[in-house]
């Protein structure tokens, strides 16, 4: 049909199409009782538009595809605003050796989670135990989607970016850069692999990253818990120049910290107040 033909390859979501039917019906001569479910169900059977479904167990999610729309740009339609994030953003940026199955996908809250006050003893209490990961997540075909519902950031740090991502076709997509997708991966490393291969996003980073950067934006997103603490550990692992730790350094160090959740036989970095994995 003309009316979507003109708008080339895209995504649209129930109420759009519902949209279109209030809009273009009569012009259309559909009969006065068509619902918006017939209207669908005939360009299904009828046209280029296809259904497809996400059943997250938080809610189901309906896309409907006009044309052939790249699957790493439908799936940004599933929740609006959203982007690639965590591990996704990582390997999106060339910091990982190999991709996962696992593809992260944030959208933010509408207002942002109040900071709480701290003290070491709930800093103790928050990290003896394994981090808990978001049950929201579905098998996609040969992918497993995570669905993050993200504290508000005002979408700091995300940007647009054409990427492959193992398709033979490049896209363009939302994703956060290289200083919010290391705080990131930093912060949940269980959405990043694992402390390991965020260590490795953090080598790979060395000659991309600004730490200037990343410093800034550390202060906006104003973090209750010291999570530059176990940054400034990452980036001295990774051997950046003294210069970039000190910008690190110069936020407070008020208290011990971990660099995850859970962690059994560790060890104590005093210079950066941080509890690390024994040999890490």
């Amino acid at each position: 049909m003309a009316h979507f033909d003109q708008k080339g390859a895209h995504v649209l979501k129930y109420r759009e199409l519902g949209a279109i039917l209030s809009k273009e019906g009569r012009s259309w001569r559909l009969a006065q009782n068509t619902t918006v479910t017939d209207f669908i169900d005939f360009l299904i059977e009828s046209t280029n538009l296809k259904r497809f479904e996400f059943p997250f167990p938080n809610r189901n999610e309906t896309l409907f595809a006009w044309g052939k729309v790249p699957t790493m740009e439908m799936l940004l339609h599933i929740k609006t605003s959203s982007y690639f994030s965590h591990h996704t953003a990582v390997c999106m940026h060339g910091l990982a050796e190999q991709i996962p199955p696992d593809i992260y996908i944030s959208h933010e809250r509408a207002s942002p989670s109040p900071n709480a006050n701290i003290d070491q003893a709930r800093i103790d209490e928050a990290f003896r135990s394994p981090a808990h990961a978001t049950q929201n997540a579905m098998d996609f075909g040969d992918r497993h989607l995570v669905l993050l519902n993200s504290a508000s950031s005002q979408q700091l740090g995300v940007v647009k970016q054409t990427v492959k991502y193992g398709a033979d076709e490049a896209v363009l997509v939302r994703l956060t850069n290289i200083e919010r997708t290391l705080i990131d991966a930093a912060v949940r490393p269980i959405y990043t692999g694992g402390i390991s291969e965020v260590a490795k996003a953090f080598k790979f980073a060395k000659e991309q990253v600004s730490v200037n950067r990343l410093g800034a934006m550390l202060k906006k997103l104003s973090y209750t818990y010291p999570y530059h603490q176990l940054i400034g550990y990452y980036l001295e692992r990774a051997g950046y120049r003294p210069s970039q730790l000190d910008l690190l350094r110069r936020f407070p160090m008020e208290y011990d910290f971990y660099l995850d959740h859970g962690m059994q036989n560790t060890e104590y970095i005093k210079d950066w107040r941080l509890h690390v994995p024994r040999g890490f």
